[in-house]
């Protein structure tokens, strides 16, 4: 780091602002579940308590969210079906704003998955209870409706472990037949979904949370309709069955997850059985139990999360 005329110039590591560590402000968003419209959010990186961010423009049921680095947006789904589509600035509280409609109404969604400039949905059931291959996307930044991206390699609906890198999402189980079907799609390009491998555990109402290597399916109900505690992780660029990552603090589905590059955190859902607020996290990098992170504002479940900060950015 030689002086020239009075001038220091670093010739060394931290020269430039990118180089200096920052602050990971990353911010998780939990939004609607069963009959309400509430959206909480949290820092992903600091236990604590969630906090109010505003309200959907509807009260849902069951919401999937995608989300890019600024805007995220949840699917509406109503005791019967809707087409709603609402949208946020994830750095600005507030309420939610119409975005557009799916490209068909339906409830009990799949799952959601999104790029920094893409949000896919995938499966649900029809107003007849039918469960759906369907598979929609939309370009984030822009409002409007969502169009037609392909189809799932089966029909189901009620995942909710929908989990993805830059490049790639993945939708882990559904239902209605308890499937641990893995499918996978190019988030940038339409088309069919591709299968991936297998879940260890055929259930519905799982989570997924991811970084931009690993992705965890967490929970879930299976076909004894009992509720677990597993957590599972894949490798995204790597087709494969998932593997034994650890265990959530007690059996929970119906609840939600989200993630920034390190740490995935999954809120509220049926936890020890009953509707619940709690929040929890774990490391994606390296396996192990959850730990409590804090609570939501109030209990509910059938919750849609998406963050500034996932997988997939």
């Amino acid at each position: 780091m030689p002086n020239f005329n009075g001038v220091w110039s670093l010739t060394t590591q931290l020269q430039y602002d990118a180089d200096w560590p920052k602050a990971d402000g990353t911010r998780g968003i939990f939004a609607g579940g069963e009959s309400s419209n509430v959206i909480d959010f949290v820092t992903i990186a600091t236990a604590g308590n969630a906090a109010d961010f505003g309200d959907l423009t509807v009260t849902k049921n069951q919401s999937e969210g995608v989300s890019s680095s600024t805007r995220g947006v949840f699917s509406s789904t109503t005791a019967t079906s809707d087409d709603t589509l609402d949208y946020i600035t994830i750095a600005s509280a507030g309420n939610a704003t119409d975005f557009g409609d799916l490209s068909v109404g339906r409830r009990y969604m799949l799952g959601g998955t999104s790029s920094s400039t893409r949000g896919v949905y995938a499966g649900g059931t029809s107003a007849s209870t039918n469960p759906v291959d369907i598979i929609d996307y939309i370009t984030i930044a822009n409002t409007g409706n969502a169009s037609d991206f392909g189809n799932l390699t089966v029909a189901r609906r009620q995942g909710g472990a929908g989990i993805q890198s830059g490049t790639r999402g993945v939708y882990i189980s559904g239902g209605p037949s308890f499937t641990n079907v893995i499918d996978y799609i190019t988030i940038g390009s339409t088309g069919n979904a591709t299968d991936f491998g297998d879940s260890g555990n055929g259930v519905v109402s799982n989570a997924g949370a991811s970084s931009n290597t690993r992705g965890l399916n967490v929970g879930g109900m299976n076909s004894s309709y009992a509720d677990l505690n597993v957590i599972e992780y894949i490798t995204i660029a790597s087709t494969g069955n998932a593997t034994d990552f650890g265990d959530s603090t007690d059996t929970r589905s119906q609840t939600a997850g989200t993630s920034n590059l390190s740490r995935a955190i999954f809120g509220g859902g049926l936890y020890s059985g009953s509707n619940s607020d709690v929040i929890e996290f774990v490391t994606i990098a390296s396996t192990g139990n959850a730990t409590d992170f804090g609570n939501l504002t109030a209990t509910r479940k059938f919750i849609g999360a998406c963050s500034n900060g996932h997988g997939g950015l």
